[in-house]
């Protein structure tokens, strides 16, 4: 039993989704040996994304250099060598599956000089050379802030720079503790004023924040010039990580929403199941109206 949480509820309950475009979206991304996150990070939209054609791509290979408490990815000190031969693969799977919207997010490569911002330009780049027409959302680390690798990847002009806080600052210490708040926030800042990108940003709740801190961390993003946003209840991935303080109703789901658009965000998703790239090509459109 979750201390605080007790058994999940009724809301949180999956419903189950198969056919063809699940079976196509599994055996493409297998046959170019591609990860996404919604295996890696045991999304709970998996079966409805997939089942629609979709998949968020992770660059930089499945093993992540970071300890966060919250997340499902697999962790090492010092992961395997880049695939060159990425890029190009995630642009031919781009292009075979027709995305009128592609989402891209990496792991943390703290082992490498420029956190693997080389490879994120290079895929950004075969997917437009092969796809012109497809809009693409970056959900990117930190890059420890390193302010070349940042403008690097931001100069690439993806339609979405999406970098999530995850949770608010008092929570940090214990559910990422190699991670900066504020390092976070001046990361989106950074994409707004310096590089005019449409900014995105996302929190997890039930790990024990209050409603004035999720009301404050809001504040906190929309001063640092991110557009919009995403709410979602964190779901414990195993036994071994953080556990769940409490699982937020749909009706606070509602008020944070509520909350959101009235602080000036341009777009808000706030329910149980919202992750960071669930329904992408709706926060896509919406950014096509930012100035």
């Amino acid at each position: 039993m979750v201390p605080g949480a007790g058994r999940k509820p009724d809301w949180l309950k999956i419903r189950m989704a198969s056919g063809a475009s699940f079976a196509a979206t599994r055996q493409l991304l297998s046959r170019h040996s591609l990860h996404t996150v919604c295996r890696s990070a045991m999304c709970p939209n998996l079966q409805e994304c997939w089942s629609l054609g979709t998949a968020t791509f992770l660059l930089l290979g499945n093993i992540c250099t970071r300890t966060c408490r919250f997340c499902a990815v697999s962790k090492a000190a010092t992961p395997p060598a880049l695939d060159p031969d990425e890029p190009q693969n995630i642009a031919l799977a781009v292009h075979s599956m027709r995305l009128k919207h592609a989402v891209l997010t990496s792991v943390t490569r703290d082992d490498l000089d420029d956190g693997g911002a080389r490879q994120w330009v290079e895929t950004i780049l075969a997917i437009r050379r092969m796809t012109p027409s497809v809009s693409i959302e970056c959900l990117i680390p930190d890059f420890q802030g390193n302010e070349t690798a940042l403008d690097q990847l931001m100069a690439a002009t993806p339609e979405v720079l999406n970098h999530n806080i995850e949770t608010v600052p008092s929570l940090y210490s214990r559910v990422r503790p190699q991670a900066s708040y504020r390092a976070s926030l001046k990361l989106l800042l950074r994409a707004k004023e310096r590089h005019g990108l449409a900014t995105k940003s996302g929190l997890m709740v039930g790990m024990g924040e209050t409603t004035k801190e999720v009301t404050a961390s809001l504040r906190d993003l929309a001063i640092h010039g991110c557009d919009m946003v995403t709410i979602g209840q964190y779901l414990q991935p195993s036994p071994e990580h953080l556990p769940v303080e409490r699982y937020i109703t749909p009706e606070e789901f509602e008020q944070y929403r509520i909350i959101a658009e009235a602080t000036g965000f341009r777009h808000v998703q706030s329910a149980p199941f919202v992750r960071s790239s669930y329904h992408a090509e709706d926060f896509a459109q919406k950014s096509e109206t930012l100035p």
